[in-house]
């Protein structure tokens, strides 16, 4: 029972963090603080992924350092790539 209720209560914060972002978009908000938000989001909800979703939470440091690292560079990545387009 516990375990279904971490499981649904993680399905209802993402869920949340998914409509906020749409509004975000729907309302017509813009601007590097809204993509910034947007990639925070992002970052939230791929750790919940990782960690909960693909039951990495017990794997070794590598495994962690891998995932958790790729999910660094890539957000990064487009952090930098729209500061520089602005």
């Amino acid at each position: 029972m516990n375990n279904l209720k971490n499981v649904t209560t993680l399905w209802l914060v993402m869920m949340a963090l998914t409509i906020s972002t749409y509004m975000l978009g729907a309302l017509g908000f813009s601007g590097t603080t809204v993509v910034m938000l947007l990639l925070l989001t992002i970052l939230i909800k791929s750790t919940f992924i990782i960690r909960d979703f693909m039951e990495l939470r017990g794997v070794s440091t590598l495994w962690k350092v891998i995932m958790y690292g790729w999910l660094g560079v890539v957000t990064l990545g487009i952090a930098i790539a729209y500061i520089a387009s602005a």
